[in-house]
């Protein structure tokens, strides 16, 4: 069953008077529980259609539907509701608030949801559990590692049992031992059954997801197939 459809997206930002297409005539489909990657160099439209997808921006033409609910004409208000409720977001420069520890951070976007106090305090408890942060609940980002800050954003994204995971550039500042530490957390969030789509410039990163497309020029192929133990074919 897909939770994401796009059909013949395009994209346009004017220069001027002059339009320019970003984004030309995407289409792509994601099922529930896949692990995908989204590999293109700088200007390639790449992280324009992560903002698409995770409903920060809208596109100028195309269908979107999202857990077959289509998004075309909707308010901004009802755009933050489902980024609220169904999209969890890992950024490459984490976007923690400093004055917060980890599980203050990690519960911050349950506050916005309504979500009761305890129950925010129970499931970010859970989600530091899950990436093996809970000896560091109540450190800042500034007493944690890059690693750490990131896993404890990945923490907060999961927080609010997302339909969709999107990691733009995950292990973009970190080192290969921390960025290598993320990809297991992810794979393991993925075995348990969470959609993941991620950004990513590195060949190796991309090669941990089950399908890479590749987005040039504002044009998305999906013609590279993951070798591999479940032989997965994009």
């Amino acid at each position: 069953m897909s939770i994401l459809k796009m059909t013949d997206i395009c994209k346009e930002y004017y220069q001027g008077k002059v339009p320019v297409r970003v984004l030309k005539n995407i289409s792509m489909t994601v099922e529930k529980g896949e692990y995908l990657a989204i590999m293109g160099p700088s200007g390639s439209g790449k992280t324009t259609l992560m903002n698409l997808i995770g409903c920060l921006d809208v596109p100028t033409s195309g269908k979107y539907e999202l857990d077959g609910k289509d998004l075309d004409n909707l308010s901004d208000d009802a755009l933050a509701d489902i980024r609220n409720k169904h999209i969890g977001f890992v950024f490459q420069n984490f976007h923690l608030l400093p004055k917060m520890d980890a599980l203050d951070n990690v519960a911050l976007p349950l506050l916005y949801a309504g979500m009761p106090l305890k129950q925010r305090k129970k499931r970010a408890e859970e989600a530091l559990k899950a990436v093996g942060l809970e000896d560091r609940m109540h450190f800042r980002p500034n007493q944690l590692s890059g690693g750490q800050c990131q896993r404890v954003a990945i923490a907060r994204a999961i927080a609010g049992n997302p339909d969709l995971l999107l990691a733009d550039e995950p292990t973009g500042a970190l080192d290969t031992k921390a960025g290598n530490q993320i990809m297991d957390i992810f794979r393991s969030l993925n075995k348990a059954g969470m959609t993941i789509i991620m950004i990513t410039h590195e060949p190796n990163i991309a090669a941990c997801a089950d399908k890479i497309y590749h987005i040039l020029d504002g044009e998305l192929r999906t013609d590279t197939v993951q070798e591999g133990d479940d032989d997965h074919e994009a």
